[in-house]
């Protein structure tokens, strides 16, 4: 009889493990960053990597989840369209209409909207769709009479002369005064972030690692970064610029799927400092 209820429960831990391993819901990643550029708090929500997933009809669940932060401005990081043509653009277009709808809503390319071969036809839709496209330029946001500059670029596939000269145009346009954000689609470039006076950048492109051990292996492969990526999602200190980058909403897109890593929706609160210092990232 012992040795029966230990198998049921060997067996319930394992039924357990292999549930959570392999759970694609949608889930909530937040961090907050404080500065002392901002005297109200301000929440953005980052979305990168829809490869035109489907989130239930008319998109639902990812737009309930996200309406549901109350964000103050949204921001497309890249890959939100895909190029294979098993997946719908008008899955990403329906996403983007509605955000745009009822937030400011920013966006830069990825890789898979180059490899469309229409990435001006892309752009061109998500534009018609209200979302303001950012190629080499700098936006301002006014948020309760708070400066904010969201600044993109887009992916390297646009040729790395190009990539280089838009992110130049951008740095030259930061704004010391305002909290500054870099929103850009490949995360392992990160010599080219720093020093650039960024307060904050923003990225994708990794997925996550695709597999993941918490606390132990942070992602086992990355698109560009191989075997152990470093970059794989989650925060880390450039200097005086903070990366957060997204583990993406990539879903039945992936040709190997998602372990102990699910797609989620990245929310991101800037607070004013405490204590009045430099800026710090929780």
């Amino acid at each position: 009889m012992k040795l029966l209820l230990v198998c049921v429960l060997l067996l319930g831990v394992l039924g357990v493990t292999v549930f959570r391993a392999f759970d694609t819901a949608l889930t909530v990643r937040a961090y907050t960053v404080e500065t002392g550029k901002v005297s109200a708090p301000v929440r953005l929500v980052l979305l990168t990597d829809l490869h035109s997933c489907d989130y239930g009809e008319g998109q639902r669940e990812l737009l309930d989840l996200v309406e549901a932060q109350s964000p103050d401005a949204v921001l497309l990081g890249g890959d939100i369209v895909d190029d294979d043509e098993r997946l719908p653009i008008e899955n990403a277009l329906t996403a983007a209409r509605v955000l745009a709808e009822r937030h400011p809503t920013y966006y830069v390319t990825g890789n898979h909207e180059f490899w469309t071969g229409d990435v001006d036809g892309v752009r061109a839709r998500l534009s018609a769709c209200g979302v303001t496209l950012l190629a080499g330029e700098c936006a301002e946001l006014e948020i309760r009479g708070q400066k904010v500059q969201v600044c993109g670029v887009d992916d390297p596939s646009a040729g790395e002369a190009e990539w280089h000269s838009q992110l130049d145009r951008v740095t030259q346009a930061v704004e010391g005064d305002a909290f500054s954000i870099l929103l850009t689609h490949r995360p392992e470039r990160v010599e080219d972030y720093e020093g650039r006076g960024f307060d904050l950048a923003l990225a994708g492109h990794a997925h996550g690692g695709q597999w993941r051990l918490p606390g132990i292996v942070n992602g086992l492969l990355a698109p560009d970064q191989g075997l152990f990526p470093k970059y794989a999602g989650g925060r880390y200190d450039l200097g005086e610029t903070t990366l957060i980058i997204s583990r993406g909403l990539a879903r039945e897109s992936t040709r190997v799927p998602r372990i102990f890593n699910p797609p989620e929706v990245v929310v991101i609160d800037l607070m004013p400092c405490r204590d009045g210092g430099r800026e710090s990232v929780n």
